[in-house]
């Protein structure tokens, strides 16, 4: 989860923008032995009390990765802010996955903010990123208004959902396979391999690879006086599946006023995704379910006898991406019309030159944008048929939003009103599950 002390020269008022490192400020990779300072600066920018206790940062430094935690420092040499990724890769359209930047645990000290050092934090981690390689990076944003100055765009969304205990299936819906719980220790061994596997097998753009580190954080979280834990695992004709993960708390002052807040659900088969949610459903001593950033298009309503036993209650922004390397970025996904003449898209970028200019979308029938994924073409000068900023190129590329919605809002510009419907058709994530989503929190 990404957060931070607010830095908020917004773009369009008259304060200046800070410079890129505060005079007296240094940006620096911080050494192993420093994680645990930096996690609870971090702590402390969320209001999430004071340094962690040494069993839970036992736990929680295992999910820091070295050479990949920045620190900025006063003249005094005190830590005022901080922020951390770890390596992953980003599934786009098309099932191709491009190396990325899972950027999380950003803060700055309170008595720190508005003095340029988010910027500087920003501007040296998605520098490294891209020298390492790194085509995009993601986030979770705790405040939406910060990270569109650095290039980042929602390129996926969630609903959130609250489900009546006890509801019906109706007859019909998908079923078969059965489900077993699992105890925390079985997990470890169960839980990682099982998510590759659906991973490999998705058709969904936005998912992404979780590290070591992600899976040992997660699975060693201890369970606190309150809350109970469960995991459980489906099991198909062709063997495990699906799984959920999941806590219990009470929502009244009567026993048995319980609400059980899914943690994680994944599964490979709509009969997997139905079996998790029927067992769930059917767990005693329950009220309700409670669901955060679901798939937009999880059809769970169509499960049920009584659709309004879902309730959505709310839509929420999920992943916020930043491409660094839009040609290789465009080269890697595929598209949804190849026909014809490739469209020209301006794209405007201040951090990286290279992904400023013209880039040809479409135009070849093996769905890439014309130039081969390992040697992306540069970006050129010339007329465009539209333009955008990487953001707005972002909140398109995965498939959650189409250009033509961007060009109604503002956030793109045509230059040729008949290229919108052209691109509209180009951006279309194809196949089943095509509305973008992640499902990994970090």
């Amino acid at each position: 989860m990404s957060t931070t002390g607010t830095d908020p020269r917004e773009p369009g008022t008259d304060s200046p923008r800070p410079p890129a490192t505060p005079a007296g400020a240094e940006v620096r990779v911080l050494e192993p032995g420093e994680f645990r300072s930096a996690h609870a600066l971090f702590g402390a920018a969320l209001h999430a009390g004071g340094p962690v206790d040494d069993e839970h940062w036992a736990r929680t430094r295992l999910s820091y990765a070295p050479g990949r935690t920045f620190g900025v420092d006063l003249p005094a040499g005190t830590l005022a802010g901080t922020a951390m990724s770890f390596g992953s890769a980003l599934t786009v359209p098309g099932g191709a996955r491009v190396p990325m930047a899972a950027v999380t645990r950003v803060g700055v000290r309170a008595d720190r903010t508005r003095r340029g050092l988010l910027t500087a934090l920003m501007r040296e981690q998605l520098s490294d990123a891209a020298d390492r390689g790194e085509v995009a990076a993601t986030l979770r944003a705790s405040e939406a208004r910060i990270y569109g100055r650095f290039g980042y765009g929602v390129a996926s969304r969630g609903r959130n959902l609250r489900v009546t205990a006890g509801a019906r299936f109706r007859v019909g819906a998908p079923s078969g396979g059965e489900v077993r719980l699992l105890h925390p220790e079985e997990a470890a061994g169960i839980l990682p391999p099982l998510y590759a596997r659906i991973l490999a097998d998705t058709a969904r753009a936005g998912p992404i690879v979780r590290d070591e580190g992600w899976w040992a954080h997660v699975l060693r979280s201890r369970r606190s006086d309150d809350q109970a834990r469960g995991i459980a695992v489906h099991t198909g004709s062709g063997g495990d599946d699906g799984f959920a993960t999941w806590t219990v708390r009470q929502d009244g002052t009567d026993f048995g006023e319980n609400v059980l807040e899914l943690a994680d659900l994944h599964a490979a088969t709509p009969q997997a995704t139905a079996g998790l949610w029927r067992f769930l459903l059917g767990i005693d001593l329950l009220r309700a379910v409670s669901a955060h950033l679901r798939p937009l298009d999880e059809p769970l309503d169509l499960f049920l006898e009584d659709p309004r036993a879902c309730r959505t209650t709310g839509v929420g922004d999920e992943t916020w991406l930043r491409l660094l390397d839009v040609p290789a970025a465009l080269a890697a996904r595929s598209w949804g019309e190849t026909a014809g003449e490739p469209l020209r898209l301006r794209v405007h970028d201040a951090l990286f030159p290279a992904n400023d200019g013209v880039h040809l979308v479409g135009g070849r029938a093996s769905g890439s944008n014309g130039a081969d994924p390992a040697d992306p073409a540069p970006a050129g000068d010339g007329p465009a048929d539209l333009e955008c900023d990487v953001a707005g190129l972002a909140m398109a590329y995965l498939g959650d939003r189409r250009p033509s919605e961007l060009v109604a809002s503002g956030w793109w510009t045509a230059h040729d009103g008949a290229a919108v419907g052209r691109a509209d058709r180009l951006f279309a994530a194809p196949g089943p599950g095509s509305v973008p989503w992640c499902g990994t929190f970090f």
